[in-house]
């Protein structure tokens, strides 16, 4: 495969997320106003609540079996040690760096969550329709390319809802609070902890009662379980795209459920066939959103340009690094097959830019908004050229292991 070819399957995709990026941020110009802040807030719900899930659900009822499900069984490992990594090179940031407190989670997430749904369900049915892709036939590539990306958008916003969520969340609440504890505050443990010092003072060494001393850490592990529960945030965590998710896993995997709903002979095909025509409004709408969102950074904020090249440079640049090495690696072991278009996924999770949702949790917590802006600005725009460069050597890479 020449370097023409490569850098053509490479760039045109990128090229695509561009032109319509782009597009994007031209309606959400104040002298255009067609995709102003409240519409975009409006959009993005229904990207939130109908698209996503949609599109992600009926990409993997079409091609998610139990057998597939085995064959991808690293994925999700893959995907974990992204954020381990990048969490952890993040950590190595902030001792360098040493940002404000309010901004420490907004590093860490950019630094270990990438965009992992949005873009490869652009970026991996595009590369299949190019002459130059590595991965054989176009239809077969772009069944298991909307796949692969479909499942690494499930696996990747139960991590980022999870991690990267609570992450912002205790960060904002350490710099609002002022020191305070994080998971309990003082106002709900003071009054407990006064009576129990209360009771050892006023009661002998020798005449404890067992009873009342159970009853009081019985009392103040149910005040942490839902302290916890409620920090923990768990519709958070099943969000839309997670249930859109289960709901085709289960569609895919149980076999009567598949012949009802899947294939030109199911007699309910029309509502699979209808959620698919819904979630293909997905990918373009998405597009445009993050060219909006984008336009923010362009205002600029407080934070220090070292700052964010640093995030620019751990996650466009070293992290791609790491992946090449893990993917050799469970090649190496034989932990996955020698499929190029799987391999090719696995190793573009290391190469993404920041995953937008974290502008949407600074949004919720009040936390590093503008600073967050200019984040995502700075690694998007350099995404389209990194995308292009490690697409093609990834692209190179894979063709050599068959």
């Amino acid at each position: 495969m020449g370097f023409v070819d490569l850098f053509s399957a490479a760039s045109m995709p990128v090229l695509k997320v561009l032109i319509v990026t782009a597009l994007g941020s031209f309606l959400a110009l104040d002298s255009v106003d067609i995709l102003g802040q409240s519409t975009r807030k409006q959009v993005n719900s229904l990207v939130f609540y109908v698209f996503s899930p949609s599109l992600v659900g009926s990409n993997l009822a079409r091609t998610i079996t139990l057998k597939s499900i085995i064959s991808m069984w690293f994925m999700p490992v893959n995907i974990l040690l992204t954020f381990i990594i990048g969490s952890a090179l993040g950590w190595l940031l902030l001792i360098i760096t040493r940002p404000p407190q309010h901004l420490k989670g907004l590093i860490l997430g950019a630094c270990a969550a990438g965009n992992l749904g949005n873009l490869p369900l652009i970026i991996l049915p595009a590369v299949c329709k190019e002459k130059g892709s590595p991965f054989g036939d176009p239809n077969v590539c772009h069944e298991y390319a909307m796949a692969y990306a479909s499942l690494s958008m499930a696996i990747g916003a139960v991590f980022l809802w999870t991690y990267v969520y609570n992450l912002v969340r205790v960060f904002s609440d350490h710099s609002h609070n002022s020191g305070n504890d994080i998971i309990v505050s003082d106002k709900e443990t003071g009054p407990m902890e006064d009576e129990l010092i209360q009771s050892l003072l006023t009661s002998s060494s020798k005449a404890v009662n067992m009873k009342a001393k159970l009853k009081v850490m019985v009392d103040k592990l149910k005040q942490h379980f839902g302290s916890f529960s409620r920090r923990l945030n768990l519709k958070a965590v099943f969000a839309p795209s997670t249930i859109g998710a289960i709901v085709g896993f289960n569609i895919g995997i149980i076999s009567p459920l598949r012949r009802l709903l899947i294939g030109t002979t199911a007699p309910l095909r029309v509502i699979e066939d209808s959620i698919y025509l819904v979630g293909d409004a997905g990918i373009p709408t998405v597009t445009l959103i993050i060219g909006g969102n984008l336009l923010r950074g362009l205002r600029g904020s407080g934070i220090s340009l070292p700052l964010v090249l640093g995030i620019v440079a751990v996650r466009l640049i070293i992290l791609p690094f790491f992946g090449v090495l893990v993917v050799k690696g469970a090649l190496y072991f034989r932990l996955v097959d020698a499929d190029p278009l799987y391999l090719f996924v696995l190793l573009l999770q290391f190469a993404l830019p920041p995953a937008m949702n974290i502008g949407t949790m600074t949004q919720l917590f009040g936390a590093g908004e503008s600073e967050c802006s200019v984040i995502m600005l700075w690694a998007y725009g350099l995404a389209s050229i990194s995308l292009t460069l490690w697409s093609m050597f990834f692209m190179w890479l894979v063709a050599s292991f068959i």
